[in-house]
């Protein structure tokens, strides 16, 4: 039972749902989303307050103007993506604090949260207690 426990406890260190990242930056978190997708994804839908750096094209130099006490949560398209896997590996590297969103920002559109961009969809908002 303490090896399930310890494997729960560690998997909630590395990953975050939509629903979690949504409180944590309505209560003033220093949580930062980031898309790892193609700019074109980014352009077309992203989540409120994301930074958009392709996980190809992370590396000291794109990410030098970031805060490193921020955590960085990841994201992709979805299930079908690996982009935000990609990107939580490459911003570890460089020595970011890196969370996973499960499901990508199909599961934040699916729990009923906005997106910004050019197909950005309707849904509730971050009211940020910054």
């Amino acid at each position: 039972m303490k090896e399930q426990i310890a494997h729960y406890e560690n998997k909630l260190k590395f990953e975050m749902d939509p629903s979690d990242l949504f409180d944590g930056m309505t209560n003033g978190e220093n949580l930062i989303p980031l898309d790892a997708r193609k700019p074109h994804g980014y352009e077309a839908e992203h989540i409120p307050g994301a930074i958009n750096i392709p996980h190809r094209t992370m590396n000291e130099e794109t990410t030098a103007h970031l805060d490193k006490d921020a955590t960085y949560v990841c994201y992709c398209d979805g299930i079908g993506c690996n982009a935000s896997t990609k990107g939580s590996l490459n911003m570890t590297k460089l020595g970011f604090k890196v969370k996973e969103l499960m499901g990508g920002i199909e599961w934040w559109k699916y729990d009923g949260y906005a997106t910004e961009g050019v197909k950005a969809a309707a849904g509730q908002k971050i009211e940020c207690a910054c």
